[in-house]
């Protein structure tokens, strides 16, 4: 048994395809999905999406919005999302040590948060590229 995910950017669908399984960030933590999943709509904490797909599985990193599924119907649309295997990783790892730096030296309430808001979007492309290493090779 499948659902179908659909992620959606403004510019672009991400991605569109029946998966068997998601897991995924959420501003309460982070939820799986399976196939007959009660409906629930749900923003999204900027962070990672694993989907499961005939035994193999994909990461991206989705900068914040919302989810919804309802009859095996998921539907996640963000602000913002990069699929693992196109993230630079020198790259990704170069802006998260930029953005540490930045969030260190930050001062100031509006500095602070714009800081924080980088540092979770260049940490959340990290993560990607480390979870889609991991799975693929187990």
């Amino acid at each position: 048994m499948t659902l179908n995910l659909r992620v959606m950017a403004p510019n672009r669908i991400v991605w569109n395809s029946e998966v068997q399984e998601i897991v995924l960030s959420t501003n309460s933590g982070q939820i799986g999905i399976l196939p007959n999943h009660a409906p629930l709509l749900t923003a999204l904490d900027i962070g990672i999406i694993k989907i499961r797909l005939r035994e193999q599985w994909s990461t991206m990193a989705l900068m914040g919005g919302f989810a919804m599924i309802e009859n095996n119907q998921m539907t996640i649309l963000v602000n913002e999302a990069e699929k693992a295997i196109e993230i630079d990783f020198q790259e990704a790892q170069e802006a998260f040590r930029e953005a540490k730096a930045n969030l260190s030296q930050a001062e100031g309430r509006k500095q602070i948060i714009g800081a924080n808001l980088a540092f979770k979007r260049a940490k959340a492309r990290l993560e990607a590229i480390n979870a889609n290493a991991s799975d693929v090779s187990n």
